[in-house]
């Protein structure tokens, strides 16, 4: 698990109390530096370069994508043979419960810390700084992973690098301050560049405070004759890095028939007042997901992903590097407003602890939830399961920002995505598994690449658990980021198009001026309406995607190519499309009628009307499909 010479504290060397002021022992002949903080946070990585290696070197503490240090594990310093970095187990994980975290390890025993962030400011950050002030010991406060923080604020419109790196470290020190720490040193850090941003300057100044302690805790006759200055040469670099009107035909034939059946136990009164029913129903469902998880871990993007938004345009949830969600906020879809996302504030911050969050988000308002965490499986995410489930409501487990994931195991040699990804599926399927869930459902995604991963399966999941009303909402609603979900989206507009035309069945015979055929325009223009929304083809729709994938407006407009734009639909334009298809109607109509008496007959008018609706509600469905695909595909184009 460790490099060389790396040793578990609890079978090392033993450290006896101590009477000293500042807790070390008397006599002492190492210094014990030790990295801590929660999981996920890089605390391995920065161990390895602070050591001057990369995260693939024989000898470098272990990285993973789940969590990987279970016990203290110790490194020697390469320039001070005398000084051991210790890489501690993450806070706040199933294993290392929060409130046992000190005692399990021995915290007492070292003589100063690194405590290492990302992302967010968490109450195990106050925990942590606040017992090694009480200690009189001295700390960093180190956040990680600038890198990933700049790399999301460059999608906003009003990004300045100097700007976001002001505001982190502005967030940090007022938060360290609030929590009682006197004089906090901050650093800021990326993730896989160690030369970016304050890595110098932390490891200068660790150097120069590793020969004030060693003067300082270390026996004197621990030291050498004379004092060795470190300098640059100990420290390497780490390494860088005809057919269709057949079907049409026999699809009606199909729905007729149907529509035949249930004339002959009602009238058509009675079978149109129920669709017109669904219809309202199908209109009116509300359905309200919650996004609940730790600080940090994406919850905001996710709720801005699953309504087809940017992160930055107006109406988006809030997001940023420092906590922005402070109280649970409804964003209903833009297009379909009963639709609602939840964004609940993070767990685990200090304004939201965990024996507190529950009551503060009524968790008992929502349809389902969706635990959103990143990098590892914390205690707070046993929390919300174990409240989710005595609630006896559905929760989905989601690893997020799985693209993150990703480009950091790239760099290992020995690379597999397939075996990455299975490692955390089964990392956080068996965690849920030890806390009684019998079927965990966990779904790996990266909001930025919504066809990758595990979020079409999300998706899947969700449709299958929620009923006939509440399904046909979420199906709607959802952005089209596959050819899969186009095909749901298409079965669903289907089902609809036969609805509509049983309801234009009962208005009768409205005779379209000009044409020999019967419909009801009105019906037509507003499922119309419906189809542009629903695949995403009106111009508000069109101009999201392209923010989203850094296209251009117009090269993604001109990729429709059979359908009129959203703002030229009117009755107009519709008896004019109606007219292209006045011979094959007209006929298709006769044969039909005749087909179906006597139960039909006597309703010519209303089955020419449903017949009209229908094929031309088919065609227009089978183009919006067409274009929307072309638009799908101009949008991944490089």
């Amino acid at each position: 698990m460790g490099g060389r010479n790396s040793t578990p504290a609890a079978g090392g060397e033993s450290k006896e109390k101590t009477g000293r002021e500042d807790g070390s022992p008397p006599g002492k002949t190492t210094l014990d530096i030790a990295i801590t903080g929660v999981t996920g946070a890089g605390k391995s990585s920065l161990v390895n370069a602070l050591r001057g290696l990369s995260d693939f070197d024989e000898e470098a503490a272990k990285t993973d994508v789940i969590e990987g240090t279970k016990e203290p594990m110790g490194y020697p310093h390469p320039a001070f043979p005398d000084v051991t970095i210790w890489d501690l187990p993450g806070i706040g994980t199933p294993d290392f419960k929060a409130e046992e975290y000190l005692e399990r390890v021995n915290y007492s025993q070292y003589d100063f810390f690194i405590i290492v962030a990302a992302h967010r400011f968490l109450v195990c950050d106050i925990q942590l700084s606040q017992e090694v002030q009480k200690m009189k010991k001295r700390f960093y406060y180190v956040r990680s992973k600038m890198d990933v923080s700049i790399k999301n604020e460059k999608l906003n419109p009003d990004f300045s690098e100097e700007a976001t790196i002001q505001k982190v470290r502005k967030d940090c020190l007022s938060n360290l301050v609030q929590a009682g720490i006197s004089s906090p040193e901050i650093f800021l850090i990326a993730s896989w560049y160690p030369d970016k941003y304050d890595f110098p300057l932390l490891d200068r100044t660790l150097r120069n405070e590793i020969e004030t302690l060693r003067r300082y805790v270390l026996r004197p006759a621990a030291l050498p004759d004379s004092e060795k200055k470190s300098d640059d040469k100990s420290t390497n670099t780490p390494k860088g890095s005809g057919i269709r009107f057949i079907l049409l035909q026999k699809m009606l034939k199909i729905d007729l028939a149907k529509l035949k059946d249930a004339l002959m136990q009602r009238n058509l009164e009675e079978v149109t007042e129920e669709i017109r029913q669904e219809l309202d129903a199908l209109q009116n469902v509300k359905l309200d997901i919650a996004i609940t998880g730790v600080s940090g871990a994406g919850k905001s993007s996710l709720v801005n992903a699953m309504r087809g938004m940017t992160d930055y345009e107006d109406g988006a949830a809030k997001v940023g590097i420092t906590q922005t969600t402070m109280e649970c906020q409804a964003y209903p879809h833009p297009l379909f407003p009963n639709v609602t996302i939840w964004d609940l504030p993070g767990i685990g911050t200090p304004e939201f602890r965990a024996k507190d969050y529950l009551e503060k988000v009524n968790f008992s308002e929502y349809d389902f939830f969706i635990i959103v965490a990143f990098e590892r499986f914390t205690e707070n995410d046993v929390l919300l399961a174990h409240k989710i489930k005595e609630m006896k409501k559905k929760f989905y487990f989601v690893r997020s920002q799985m693209d993150v994931s990703m480009i950091a195991e790239v760099r290992n040699p020995r690379f597999s995505m397939e075996r990455s990804l299975q490692k955390i599926q089964k990392d956080c399927c068996d965690n849920l598994t030890e806390v009684g869930e019998s079927n965990p459902r966990v779904f790996l995604i990266s909001r930025r690449d919504l066809d990758m991963y595990g979020f079409p399966s999300l998706q899947e999941a969700l449709e299958k658990d929620l009923d006939d009303l509440k399904r046909h909402a979420l199906i709607q609603a959802m952005p089209v980021f596959s050819r899969q979900i186009l095909k749901k989206k298409k079965a669903a507009m289907q089902k609809l198009i036969k609805k509509f035309a049983i309801v234009s069945c009962a208005v009768g015979a409205i005779p379209v001026p000009g044409l020999s055929l019967v419909c009801d325009v009105g019906i037509l223009v507003g499922a119309l309406l419906l189809f542009y929304k629903v695949f995403g083809l009106d111009e508000e729709s069109l101009r999201r995607v392209a923010k989203v994938m850094g296209k251009d407006f117009q090269v993604l407009k001109s990729a429709i190519k059979k359908s009129p734009m959203a703002n030229e639909i009117t009755p107009k334009l519709v008896v004019g499309l109606l007219s292209r298809s006045l011979l094959v109607a007209s006929v298709t109509i006769v044969e039909f009628v005749f087909d179906f008496i006597p139960v039909l007959g006597s309703l010519f008018g209303g089955i020419g009307s449903f017949i009209t609706t229908y094929y031309v509600l088919s065609g227009f469905l089978k183009d919006i499909v067409e274009d929307a695909e072309n638009i799908r595909a101009k949008a991944a184009e490089p």
